[in-house]
């Protein structure tokens, strides 16, 4: 959330699985290639593709805003009531329509919607709020006739004749793309991502379209400086549409990890990868939150190796998966190892940010704030103008969400109330008109993945010694 600099709430749940495989998956179930027509009764929607029924959706839902306010306003007059404009559009019916005609345009569209949900909750009105949370889950899957045809125009006529299998019914579907099964004829059991057709081509007008609306629509404060946090949604939105950029960060990854078989990754498949395909083996395990019936050992074991695999990234490699979503990670029960999905919002930073922020961390350790107030101006989350008080907040706000790193031993975070109470500092500080500072988007997003890995760590109610883990790591970083 922008009113907290240090700690922001991620999304809980990107994919929607429709599935759970099992660990040693059989053959697919699956219907026949050639067989692309949609099931009658199948809920399912085509994603509007084209520039003009992109913006044409975009109208309608302007339109039903103001339908629903006309609605409102005479419900309200023959109740004698006298409502002002504000409560006419801050209505549950309006924030609806927002939120279902956005996940009807998916893509950059409902992207938008979900940042601004994650990002600023605690200031947008309780309605608005709420229903617009719907789309971090609420993806509606592509019907089959727009599934074959997006993979035959990446493929070529005849792509069914490569595959022995290869299933509709997606296994998980996003903003973005959705993910389905299939076996090639020669027995590779596979996970094909297909991206939503036009995503790539309406990220700049989907981004700025659907922010206009909001803005105008009177669904966001007018107070609201969403400027930087729309400009960083375009570049990665950008990135993650880029298949085959996120198939060369997941063999990246692969070489980087080569050295830790704790944790597997699915091989890409570069001859069936494209800008808007990516194909990697199908890999099974069970969801990470599954986990919180697991032996305590298990549980600390599995947090244990996120953390250190995030600080491995933020220090040594200075490459980041930036995504906090609990959906892009499995665990395989029976070899023990940590499965790692979805590279699209992987991100390189610069040996100062990792500098600064291993400063930071170490300020945080020593409980030294000026060694952390250092940190701070470096990264841009205050500068000389902004008052002492202001930089004495962000630096209290600091030293809470780096609170499992300044403790020695493991940190239970099973018993902590640590988001709890960063989200009510920040609240406070976000509040405050004569500070009101957007961190930049680098460090917006490694706080996001650090705060989605403490969310995560206290599902699992996880004890883990988050403190010599980064003494292991910075040991271990190259010198800047």
């Amino acid at each position: 959330m922008l009113n907290c600099p240090l700690f922001a709430a991620p999304c809980r749940q990107k994919m929607r699985p429709r599935k759970t495989p099992d660990l040693n998956p059989k053959t697919p179930k699956a219907d026949s290639p050639s067989d692309a027509r949609p099931r009658a009764a199948a809920p399912t929607l085509a994603v509007p593709s084209g520039r003009g029924s992109r913006l044409a959706r975009l109208g309608w839902m302007a339109t039903g805003i103001a339908g629903g306010m006309v609605a409102e306003g005479a419900r309200q007059w023959a109740r004698g009531n006298r409502p002002k404009v504000s409560d006419l559009l801050l209505t549950p019916a309006n924030a609806r329509r927002v939120a279902d005609q956005l996940a009807q345009l998916r893509g950059a569209a409902m992207k938008v919607g979900q940042l601004v949900s994650m990002e600023t909750g605690d200031l947008l009105p309780p309605a608005l709020a709420d229903i617009l949370a719907r789309l971090r889950s609420d993806a509606r899957a592509m019907p089959r006739a727009q599934v074959a045809s997006v993979l035959e125009s990446n493929w070529g006529k005849g792509w069914e004749q490569q595959f022995k299998h290869f299933s509709f019914e997606p296994m998980a579907a996003a903003s973005i793309g959705q993910v389905h099964r299939a076996q090639t004829r020669d027995g590779r059991d596979l996970a094909i991502k297909i991206q939503y057709p036009g995503v790539r081509e309406s990220i700049n007008s989907d981004v700025d379209n659907v922010a206009g609306l909001l803005r105008m629509s009177g669904l966001l404060p007018k107070e609201m400086d969403i400027k930087p946090l729309l400009r960083d949604a375009k570049r990665q939105l950008h990135d993650e549409a880029d298949y085959l950029k996120e198939g060369n960060y997941l063999a990246r990854y692969g070489e980087l990890l080569v050295d830790a078989p704790e944790y597997l990754l699915p091989a890409r498949h570069a001859e069936l990868t494209t800008h808007s395909v990516l194909a990697m083996d199908f890999v099974g395990g069970v969801a990470v939150e599954s986990l919180v019936d697991a032996p305590q050992a298990e549980r600390d074991r599995v947090m244990g190796l996120l953390f250190a695999l995030l600080l491995r990234e933020l220090f040594e490699f200075r490459l980041v998966q930036t995504d906090p979503n609990f959906a892009n990670y499995r665990y395989d029960t029976s070899t023990r190892q940590l499965i790692l999905l979805d590279f699209g919002a992987t991100r390189p930073y610069k040996a100062s940010m990792s500098r600064d922020f291993k400063r930071l961390i170490q300020g945080a350790m020593a409980q030294d704030r000026n060694t952390m107030a250092t940190a701070c101006l470096a990264i841009g989350y205050f500068d000389a103008t902004n008052q002492d008080k202001h930089q004495q907040a962000v630096l209290d706000i600091g030293q809470q969400a780096l609170e499992p790193f300044s403790q020695v031993g493991a940190y239970d975070f099973g018993t902590s109330d640590l988001p709890q109470r960063i989200r009510a500092t920040g609240l406070a500080l976000g509040l405050d008109r004569e500070f009101w500072k957007i961190p930049p988007a680098d460090a917006m997003l490694l706080q996001r993945k650090f705060g989605g890995l403490y969310l995560l760590a206290i599902r699992l109610s996880a004890r883990v010694d988050v403190h010599a883990l980064a003494q292991r790591a910075m040991q271990r970083a190259p010198r800047a």
